[in-house]
C-alpha cells in the first residue's frame, strides 16, 4: 500500500532542470532531523505550454534522487488531471491530483440529493466535532444545498479514481488527492465534512484533500486576506478531517492539502502552530516559482543571461493580456507598477534579481513585475535551446537560488520556524 508520509511538499520545475537543487533543500531539512517527502508536480496544461512529456518529470526526479543518494520516499504528481488527461500520466506518476472544480455547482437530479440527505442523518442538527469549540448547526436544507453543489464533482472524482485504480492495478499503487480549490467560493468546514462523507460514499480512498480557503492565493506572491479568519478555518478543517476519518472509515493518513500558489509566507507560522498543536499531517503544493529562480540566476550571471531575462520581460510586457488570461483568477497585476522595457534594459543584474526575488519589504521588490514574469514561462519555452543552454551555463548561481528558495523561504519557516 502506497502511503503518503505525514509531511509532504510539492515542487514544480517548469523546464526540468532543477530537481537536484530542489531536493538539496529537503536534504538540508533532513539534516535538521525533519523529514518531508518531496513531490514533483506538473500539470497537463504546463506540459502543453512547454512542449514536454510527463515522463520527463520522473526522469529528472530520479536523476536527482540518485545523485544525492536520497533514500527516503518521493513521488511524482499528475497535477490537476481530469478524465480526459489522466492517461498520459499513468506510467510515470504515483500521485494523482484529481481536479473536479469544473463540476462544482452543476446540480445532480433531485432524487440523488434526497438520497444523500436520507443516507446521512448524522450530518443534520447539532454536529459536535472534537477540536471545534462551537458545534455546527446544520439543517436538512443546508445538507441538501451543499450536496446539490458538490455531489456531481464528487461523482467525477469517483469516476477518475476508479479509472486510475483499474489502470494502475489497484488502489494501493498510487496516492489520490482530490482538489476543489480552483473555484470561486471557498468551502467552509461544514461543507468540507459533507464533501468527505460524499467521497466515502463513492469509495474514493483519498489521502489528501485540497479545499479552497478564504482569501486570495495569487501565484508566486504572499497571501491576501484575513489571517485570523484563515487560522480559524485551517484549524477547523484539520478537526473536520480527523473526525471524518473515524466516522467514515477514510484513510487514517488523510490530511489537508494547501495549494498555495507558492510563497504564502504569512500563513506559514499559522500552519506550523496548528501542526505542532494537533500532530496533523500536511501536503503543501507550490507553484512554478522555480522558473523565476532560474531567471534570477540568469540576471545575476550577467552577460547573455541578463540580456535574455530582459528580453523575456519586454516580450511579456507586450503580451500582458494574452499571458494573464489563463491565470486571471490567481494573479493581480497593476499595470502602473510595471516598469517599461526600456527601463529594465538599463537595470543591472542585481537590480533585476532583487526586483523579482520575493523578499517582502525589500525596497525594490515588485510584486506585479514578479507575477507577470511568473506567467511568462511560455516565452522562455519559445526561446528553446538558447534558454536552456544559458540556464545550464549559469548552473552554480541558479542552483544556489533554487535551493535557498526551497529551504530558506519554504521548508524552514514551515517546519522549523
Amino acid at each position: 500500500m502506497l502511503i503518503l508520509d505525514r509531511f509532504s511538499f510539492g515542487v514544480g520545475d517548469r523546464f526540468g532542470q532543477q530537481a537536484r537543487a530542489q531536493l538539496q533543500g529537503f536534504v538540508r531539512l533532513a539534516e535538521q532531523g525533519i523529514n518531508v517527502t518531496p513531490v514533483w508536480n506538473k500539470s497537463n496544461r504546463e506540459h502543453t505550454f512547454i512542449g514536454s512529456e510527463p515522463q520527463s518529470v520522473r526522469l529528472a526526479a530520479q536523476a536527482a534522487v540518485t545523485a544525492l543518494g536520497w533514500n527516503r520516499p518521493w513521488h511524482v504528481d499528475a497535477d490537476h488531471i481530469r478524465i480526459g488527461t489522466v492517461d498520459r500520466f499513468m506510467a510515470c506518476s504515483d500521485f494523482f491530483t484529481i481536479d473536479v472544480a469544473d463540476s462544482i455547482g452543476r446540480s445532480p437530479t433531485p432524487s440523488v440529493v434526497e438520497a444523500f440527505v436520507e443516507r446521512h442523518p448524522e450530518l443534520i442538527g447539532r454536529v459536535a466535532i472534537p477540536g471545534i469549540v462551537t458545534p455546527f448547526e446544520i439543517s436538512p436544507a443546508e445538507v441538501a444545498r451543499v450536496a446539490a453543489k458538490y455531489l456531481l464533482a464528487v461523482a467525477d472524482a469517483g469516476e477518475i479514481y476508479r479509472h486510475i485504480v483499474e489502470r494502475k492495478g489497484g488502489p494501493g499503487n498510487f496516492i489520490a488527492e482530490v482538489s476543489m480549490d480552483e473555484t470561486d467560493a471557498p468551502q467552509t468546514p461544514p461543507e468540507l465534512l459533507i464533501i468527505l462523507a460524499a467521497l466515502a460514499d463513492e469509495g474514493v480512498r483519498v489521502q489528501t484533500i485540497a479545499p479552497k480557503f478564504t482569501g486570495r492565493f495569487n501565484k508566486g506572491v504572499d497571501y491576501q486576506g484575513d489571517l485570523g479568519k484563515f487560522e480559524q478555518e485551517f484549524n477547523e478543517d484539520l478537526a473536520v478531517i480527523a473526525f471524518a476519518v473515524g466516522r467514515y472509515s477514510l484513510p487514517r493518513n488523510l490530511k489537508l492539502s494547501v495549494h498555495s500558489g507558492s510563497d504564502k509566507f504569512s500563513l506559514y507560522p499559522i500552519i506550523r502552530r496548528a501542526l505542532q498543536r494537533t500532530g496533523a499531517g500536511l501536503h503543501i503544493k507550490t507553484a512554478g516559482t522555480t522558473w523565476l529562480e532560474e531567471l534570477i540566476g540568469l540576471a545575476e550571471a550577467g552577460g547573455e543571461g541578463l540580456a535574455l531575462a530582459q528580453e523575456i520581460y519586454a516580450q511579456a510586457l507586450a503580451h500582458v493580456d494574452e499571458l494573464s488570461a489563463p491565470y486571471a483568477s490567481v494573479i493581480e497585476i497593476h499595470r502602473s507598477d510595471l516598469p517599461s522595457a526600456a527601463m529594465v534594459r538599463q537595470w543591472s543584474g542585481p537590480h533585476f534579481a532583487e526586483s523579482l526575488r520575493h523578499v517582502p519589504g525589500h525596497p525594490i521588490y515588485n510584486s506585479s513585475f514578479r507575477q507577470l514574469l511568473h506567467v511568462a514561462f511560455k516565452l522562455a519555452a519559445k526561446a528553446g535551446p538558447r534558454y536552456l543552454e544559458l540556464v545550464r551555463a549559469a548552473e552554480p548561481v541558479v542552483a544556489k537560488n533554487v535551493t535557498e528558495n526551497v529551504y530558506d523561504r519554504h521548508l524552514k519557516p514551515l517546519f522549523i520556524g
